[in-house]
């Protein structure tokens, strides 16, 4: 599983990436969470709003922190 967390670097980008790799420790999931800071890969996904999720792909949330337990059920758990 690829996980992609989108942002410049906000503050905002950096909660969504530590709750994203906390639900991954915490569900057990082999899944490597990449920080994607580029605006032009981002606008590539189709996101104009960060922070922003992608989990294979597929963009889960934008332009919010998405909560712990949204997170666990994008990765299966």
């Amino acid at each position: 599983m690829l996980i992609k967390v989108l942002g410049p670097g906000c503050p905002k980008c950096h909660e969504a990436e530590r709750l994203v790799r906390e639900a991954v420790a915490e569900a057990g999931v082999a899944a490597e969470v990449v920080k994607v800071g580029d605006f032009q890969e981002m606008a590539m996904l189709g996101v104009f709003a960060t922070p922003a999720v992608v989990v294979d792909g597929v963009v889960r949330c934008s332009g919010r922190v998405p909560s712990k337990g949204d997170i666990l059920g994008w990765i299966g758990r």
